[in-house]
């Protein structure tokens, strides 16, 4: 017989070793490969080059220490979650792309920027990343962690004498569960100590069963023996409510009593009983404590905290649901910085909620003026209590802590962020001959195929990066207009832009995001240029500098070839930051435009004839459908079958055959 037969199953001396190991891996985030399974050809150089100096931005105000971070696309997409021990350190590596695989460097070209939330220890990190995986379903997080990444252990109590048992997936089982933990490891590490200390069963129901005498387990004093009653059952459900009590929290009052015994044992001359004792408290010590970042005494909440620097504010908010954080996002809302921040929290609690349901708990870092009232509205409509307040102690304390952190980083970051988009605004200015301080930029590009859905695009970018809420579209509309005519489609988006605008004026309040461009810039070249610039003199818009870019040689990204008025034709130093600047004001025109133009182009795909039938709705074109099969089934079907199509009363079925029989229609 070989040693592992002589074991239980699951419980060979060799397990703890491979728990060891299995929990020194997933804690070892620094050393980890950065590889990542998906076939996908190799990043363009350009690209690649940018989404380097992306991360690089970021990386300059990385948090040192441990926690989670998401690489974020163009659109706004999560690319990756990662973990890391220290964030800075890690995402150091992806500053090099060229000593990563081909598919971390195609990950790579794709970002464009990064969002960072800081934690206690690595093995929160751990658990957050787990949770945001689940939450988020990044695309570059191939294996997607779901509930069976997160380890419990169970006290499964459909039997008389109750079991421990480590379990992941879904909780079919009755019994207690306790849990989220860090890792497998940690979970068996938890689990030896609990047999040690409580002297519970990890074996099956079937394996107890037939037991006629005693197992190793009982022998090297790890399970009480319930099977061949060597402890009674009430005094083995004992020892099940002393596991379930320190698990739930109450180790103290368990450490106290088990002290208490092993004083009296002690006393009494029971020195054997003394030393197991004395070994239960020890086992106790070695269970892994709680991670904050999945809180364990509140269900749902979610927690603001507001933190004020160089006259700008930023509101962190952290979402808790079944105990699990779900995520965050940092805002940074405009406010005049005479306020204070409990005024600024207060009008923004109001307007985050106006569309939004509230959990039954809100946590705030300071107290705010309209706490009340707004505790009543949101309660009478959710229909039970919502409670809002600013803890002072405790676990909830220590989650708006952990708030309050990352809005100071967040914070931090933009601040930096904005002085970075400042320089560039200056290269720009300086680069292009703008004769002010540029605020706003605008960017044009148009998409079609052969013509057809044909869209132009408009983003817009400032002090702050770009700004997605000011983005247009503009569907191209002229009948006249021959199809491809790129020129012809510029001048119709600059025309119905500019008109609009020379209508209406400036209509922003001051001070805030102006409504007039100071530089735009034309994806094309001569021709684009020549056409926007008609455009311009015959609408009689003055004080904006124009430019067009034309794309170099080959297509190259660095070779491209500018047009201002006034001057030569230039091209930008490689090196220049004004290029890299313009080269992603470019490809965020030529991204917006694309993706609107192929999300027009799908809905032209999908477009059914039954769309186009008055009074024919979604029930309706349902109940068509499931009776005939295809629309085209519908136009070849008799008044009579029309009729009889549940749902549908004589006149909607006239109607139907109408439209398909008029004349002209096939």
């Amino acid at each position: 017989m070989t040693r592992a037969a002589k074991y239980p199953p699951g419980e060979a001396p060799e397990a703890e070793a491979r728990a060891e190991a299995a929990l020194d891996r997933e804690l070892r985030a620094d050393a980890a490969p950065l590889d990542i399974a998906l076939d996908e050809p190799p990043a363009e150089p350009a690209g690649l080059a940018r989404g380097a100096e992306a991360i690089r931005e970021f990386w300059r105000h990385a948090p040192l220490g441990p926690g989670v971070y998401r690489m974020i696309g163009a659109e706004g997409e999560v690319l990756y979650v990662g973990k890391a021990r220290s964030i800075k350190k890690r995402i150091a590596a992806y500053i090099t792309p060229e000593r990563q695989p081909t598919r971390i460097a195609r990950m790579i070209a794709q970002t464009r920027s990064m969002v960072f939330v800081t934690t206690e220890s690595e093995a929160e990190a751990l658990l957050l990343e787990a949770n945001l995986v689940k939450q988020l379903r990044p695309r570059y997080n191939v294996v997607l962690r779901d509930d069976k990444s997160f380890p419990y252990i169970l006290i499964c109590t459909g039997h008389p004498a109750a079991r421990l048992v480590k379990h992941r997936g879904a909780r079919a089982l009755k019994g207690d569960y306790f849990g989220p933990f860090a890792s497998a490891g940690a979970v068996f590490r938890t689990m030896n100590a609990l047999q040690r200390a409580f002297l519970l069963r990890t074996c099956s129901d079937s394996y107890y069963e037939n037991r006629t005498r005693p197992c190793l387990l009982y022998q090297i004093k790890r399970c009480s023996g319930p099977c061949t009653g060597e402890i009674a059952l009430d005094d083995y459900a004992k020892l099940v409510t002393q596991a379930r009590d320190f698990l739930s929290g109450r180790s103290r009052a368990i450490r106290q009593r088990l002290a208490y015994e092993m004083a009296e044992a002690s006393a009494a001359l029971e020195f054997e009983k003394a030393a197991r004792l004395r070994d239960r408290i020890s086992a106790l010590s070695a269970i892994q404590g709680e991670q904050s970042v999945n809180p364990r005494s509140i269900a749902e909440a979610d927690v603001f905290a507001i933190t004020e620097e160089a006259g700008q504010f930023c509101v962190e908010v952290f979402f808790f649901r079944t105990y699990q954080n779900w995520g965050n996002r940092a805002y940074f809302p405009r406010a005049d910085a005479a306020l204070g921040a409990e005024e600024v929290l207060d009008a923004f609690l109001a307007q985050f909620y106006l569309e939004r349901p509230a959990p039954r708990l809100v946590l705030l870092s300071h107290d705010v003026p309209s706490a009340g009232p707004l505790c009543e509205v949101l309660s009478a409509r959710a229909g039970h209590r919502i409670a809002i307040g600013v803890p002072r102690r405790g676990e909830k304390k220590d989650l708006v802590d952990a708030a309050m952190r990352n809005a100071r980083e967040a914070l931090s970051r933009k601040l930096a962020e904005a002085a970075s988009q400042e320089k560039l605004l200056t290269a720009l200015q300086v680069a292009f001959g703008v004769d002010h301080p540029i605020r706003r930029v605008e960017v044009y590009d148009n998409s079609h195929i052969m013509g057809t859905n044909a869209i132009g695009a408009m983003v817009v970018a400032g002090p702050d990066g770009f700004v997605k809420n000011q983005y247009r579209t503009f569907n191209i509309k002229s009948a006249d207009l021959t199809p491809g005519d790129d020129y012809a489609m510029m001048r119709e988006v600059l025309t119905r832009r500019f008109a609009r605008l020379m209508r209406q004026g400036e209509t922003a309040e001051a001070g805030a995001f102006p409504d007039t461009p100071d530089l735009i810039i034309i994806d094309g070249g001569r021709g684009q240029f020549e056409a926007a610039r008609e455009v311009l003199r015959a609408l009689g818009v003055t004080g904006v500098q124009l430019a067009s870019i034309a794309k170099g040689p080959d297509r190259n990204a660095g070779r491209e070839t500018f047009f201002v008025e006034g001057r030569e034709p230039f091209r930008l130093s490689p090196r220049d930051p004004a290029l890299f600047f313009v080269q992603r004001l470019r490809d965020e025109a030529h991204r917006f435009a694309i993706g609107t133009h192929r999300a027009r182009r799908k809905r032209e795909f999908v477009k059914n004839p039954l769309d186009d039938i008055p009074g024919i709705g979604p029930a309706r074109k349902r109940a068509l459908l499931f009776t005939f099969g295809s629309a085209k089934a519908v136009a070849r079907a008799g008044l009579i079958d029309l009729e009889k199509t549940p749902g549908l009363n004589a006149a909607t079925a006239k109607l139907v055959y109408d439209f398909f029989h008029d004349a002209g229609r096939g």
